[in-house]
């Protein structure tokens, strides 16, 4: 059985956010990380150093593999930060920086 049936969700109507300057379809109440998976990306940050791919590791908020930068501002956890319509959201890299 679907789980939007179990649990009879209804899902807002679906928006556009831009990842790396390419579209990506979300939905209200959906973290980063779940667009960003959903639309088939599993990494988004690059280690320093090697420059390794990395994406969500726990998808709690604990560790921080998920890091990106939404809107300009770096070090946001992508299992945290609920996707809002608009936002632009860039590959980490290393550590970030602030772009304010």
């Amino acid at each position: 059985m679907n789980p939007l049936e179990l649990a009879r969700a209804r899902p807002g109507e679906a928006f556009t956010v831009l990842f790396d300057d390419r579209p990506v379809p979300a939905l209200p109440g959906q973290t980063v990380a779940a667009a960003l998976w959903a639309a088939g990306v599993t990494a988004w940050r690059s280690t320093r150093g090697a420059g390794r791919p990395r994406g969500v590791f726990c998808g709690i908020g604990v560790c921080f593999d998920c890091l990106v930068s939404v809107n300009g501002r770096p070090n946001r956890r992508a299992c945290l930060v609920p996707v809002q319509p608009g936002d632009v959201i860039r590959t980490q890299e290393g550590t970030g920086r602030d772009d304010d």
